[in-house]
């Protein structure tokens, strides 16, 4: 590579990172173990097949979920702290948009730990996140 070509690249990489501030706390919070707590919620048939912010249709009965900053395909263990019930979801569009709350998840994914059933729509949950699949990140 040509020095005129890497201070290009370099110039590049540097204008993106001050256009998309979010996106460098982003990629860091990917780390497999970094957590969270607070307030899980869900989302279902008013979305169902509706494209996602990762540009993917949701599937209401697919295990995945909303995250505000978490990069698109990180995978991330959801547990109840009322159950201890846990499901691991991928990350495959934003939100949510209601204070305090830290996720949203998929129908499946919410009623997989407890969420929804008798009339609970939210939960304290905790979240981790899983390191990547051996084939890389998924979508």
């Amino acid at each position: 590579m040509t020095l005129a070509r890497s201070h290009a690249l370099a110039a590049a990489a540097l204008a993106l990172a001050m256009a998309a501030p979010g996106a460098a706390r982003a990629a860091e919070a990917v780390e497999a173990g970094i957590g969270e707590h607070g307030l899980a919620s869900w989302y279902g048939q008013r979305f169902h097949g509706r494209r996602t912010a990762s540009g993917a249709r949701f599937d209401m009965h697919a295990l995945t979920a909303a995250h505000p900053t978490l990069p698109f395909g990180t995978r991330v263990q959801v547990r109840n702290l009322a159950t201890g019930r846990a499901v691991e979801v991928r990350i495959n569009d934003r939100g949510p948009y209601l204070r305090r709350r830290i996720i949203d998840l998929s129908q499946a994914a919410a009623r997989a730990i407890g969420i929804g059933r008798g009339g609970a729509g939210v939960a304290q949950v905790s979240l981790t996140v899983l390191p990547e699949a051996p084939d890389g990140p998924a979508e």
